[in-house]
């Protein structure tokens, strides 16, 4: 989980959100050389919660996480950065820069690209707030490799909370499993099977968490039984809450023009309401929610940036397909 601050640095392009659609239109900024950062609370987003993908063009069956490690590789290459872990809470404009307030850090770019789809649900209970990057993650898959030989605890329901126990299990000593449900669901039967039969797994079937605590950094977490009340205290450096995906657009309110269900409008080129902003994926208005679809999203909400900024420098729109060419010129964006 890593923890940064980004004050001095002026990026052409922060996208927020590293599903298809965000990966997807960093994999193309970053190609035309405008500086990306790609912030989000995990890699691949919805695409985790798919173990084969049979319908992406071109591809042959893969899982979603794969297809979203694929992209992430492909961006990297092209020079974007990526802080996971991160949760932007505030968006403002002063000028022609737009500042970011993160949980992680605070990040200053020129354009903007909203790909973050829909989100982790979180538990609302005190300490949450507190320590998220500090021991609270969303992201079994990102972070589970930070609790090696260490107590951790998986907060989760259905295939979400099943798939990170046993990811957890993996390196956590031992991984406890707190799911509000008295039977253990979610996944194929010989991963249940193999769950219920790993002595590191340690689970409290019908619980609920009440709190989480620490100091600096997460030290444990309270659970209780809602028949008998009674309160337990598992001693964990780390919990992970995988509880599947909400839409949580509340901080764009009364900034970027939201539909009925809360959903970014935009136009046909991912233009939102506010210059320099774009937004891409299953939080805008597009009617389709599918994996291809969120990717050429993210495609066009990338080139209307690129070209908002050609625009800005006084230069035409590019409107055919990118060529990475050594012998052509390279646009510095400057405002």
């Amino acid at each position: 989980m890593q923890q940064l601050n980004q004050h001095n640095e002026i990026y052409d392009v922060i996208i927020v959100g590293a599903g298809i659609a965000g990966l997807s239109a960093a994999l193309y900024t970053s190609r035309q050389r405008m500086k990306t950062l790609v912030v989000s609370k995990d890699l691949g987003g919805q695409l985790t919660l798919t173990d084969l993908i049979e319908n992406y063009p071109v591809v042959e069956p893969l899982s979603g996480l794969s297809l979203a490690r694929k992209v992430e590789s492909q961006a990297k290459r092209f020079g974007a950065k990526f802080i996971y872990g991160e949760e932007i809470y505030k968006i403002d404009k002063k000028g022609d820069i737009f500042e970011l307030q993160g949980i992680l850090g605070s990040y200053k770019a020129k354009t903007v690209i909203l790909a973050f789809g829909k989100t982790p649900r979180e538990l609302n209970v005190p300490g949450e707030k507190e320590f998220k990057g500090k021991g609270v993650s969303y992201c079994a898959i990102c972070d589970a490799a930070f609790f090696k030989d260490k107590p951790a605890a998986v907060v989760g329901e259905g295939e979400p909370g099943v798939e990170a126990i046993e990811l957890l299990s993996k390196y956590a000593r031992p991984a406890y499993y707190i799911s509000m449900s008295t039977q253990l669901v979610g996944g194929d039967e010989g991963t249940l099977k193999s769950i219920l039969n790993n002595e590191n797994i340690k689970m409290f079937l019908g619980y609920k968490v009440t709190r989480i605590i620490g100091n600096s950094k997460v030290e444990g977490i309270v659970i209780q039984n809602p028949k008998t009340k009674e309160d337990k205290i598992l001693n964990v450096d780390g919990v992970i809450i995988e509880m599947g995906y909400v839409l949580r657009t509340e901080l764009l309110k009364d900034f970027i023009k939201l539909n009925e269900k809360g959903e970014i409008i935009v136009d046909e080129l991912g233009r939102t309401n506010v210059e320099g902003i774009f937004a891409a994926g299953d939080v805008t208005n597009t009617p389709y929610k599918q994996a291809v679809v969120a990717a050429a999203e993210g495609v066009k909400a990338a080139l209307s940036a690129y070209n908002y900024l050609r625009s800005k420098s006084g230069l035409p729109p590019v409107n055919v397909d990118w060529k990475a060419e050594k012998q052509k010129a390279v646009v510095s964006f400057r405002l």
